[in-house]
């Protein structure tokens, strides 16, 4: 009998550890699985010599979080500069992001910084968490996020506040847009590349109440009139653009290609690269 319980313990213990080897395995396989989807490994978009090549490997930072203390949400203020006001946690302004991308594309030289935009016009970069800019009479969206040193947006739920404001006493033009409804506004590229920074330019957007996937919504970015489907949301970085003036549209559609309705779905850009 002892016999057969020590050949029973062993058998047992054998048994085990090859349990807790094939459960290490597995682990082990799901963070490659994990890693991979984590690295910039997929494919470049290639048409007309123009190259997009989208990134995920920026320094993360989940923990981030930015909340707008000012405007309140439905407010009303003074015409005129209109003053900002933020709460920042876990992320530093002013710092240079660390990582491979900050050598390669442009790289603004005062470091991390909110990007503020007012009804999907061009953006304006902060680097404090109080301001003041001139906004029109009438109602306004304000969507805030924060950015890394070279523009890329930080793209997760506590990163980005969406709000509607109202300056001034001009009556609104229509009703408010819808804020629970999907949204895109522009980020980058914009203004002018000189030199190296025009070899590689980022383009960056912002996505609100929607995913982006191969059978489901996609962003259409015609590009020099060079038409490429997104399907998912990341940076992307554009090579083989000409000197001069180019041209980026940017479309929020559906599985089958339509428009989605909304005021900021569909929106262009032009920006400038030289030698």
């Amino acid at each position: 009998m002892k016999a057969s319980a020590l050949l029973l313990s062993s058998a047992l213990l054998l048994g085990l550890g090859a349990c807790d080897t094939a459960k290490q395995t597995t682990d082990t396989g799901a963070q490659a699985t994990a890693e991979t989807v984590a690295s910039p490994s997929a494919a470049p978009m290639e048409s007309n010599g123009i190259r997009l090549t989208p990134f995920t490997d920026s320094p993360k930072m989940p923990e981030s979080q930015l909340i707008m203390r000012s405007p309140s949400s439905g407010s009303t203020v003074p015409s005129g500069a209109v003053s900002f006001n933020y709460d920042i946690t876990n992320f530093q302004l002013s710092k240079m992001t660390g990582g491979m991308r900050a050598g390669e594309m442009a790289n603004s030289a005062q470091g991390q910084h909110i990007h503020n935009i007012v009804d999907n016009e061009p953006y304006t970069a902060h680097y404090t968490t109080s301001f003041t800019k001139p906004v029109a009479d009438g109602q306004h969206v304000v969507l805030s996020f924060l950015s890394r040193s070279y523009h890329e947006s930080l793209k997760h739920r506590g990163a980005y506040d969406l709000r509607v404001i109202t300056v001034g006493n001009a009556a609104p033009s229509g009703p408010a847009p819808d804020l629970k409804a999907p949204h895109l506004f522009y980020s980058r590229p914009k203004d002018t590349y000189s030199g190296a920074d025009a070899r590689k330019v980022m383009l960056d957007f912002y996505l609100v109440n929607t995913t982006l996937s191969p059978d489901g919504n996609k962003v259409r970015a015609t590009i020099n009139g060079t038409e490429f489907m997104i399907d998912q949301w990341a940076p992307f970085m554009m090579e083989g653009l000409p000197m001069g003036q180019n041209t980026v549209k940017l479309e929020l559609v559906d599985p089958n290609g339509t428009l989605i309705p909304g005021p900021f779905n569909s929106v262009t850009r032009t920006f400038t690269l030289q030698p």
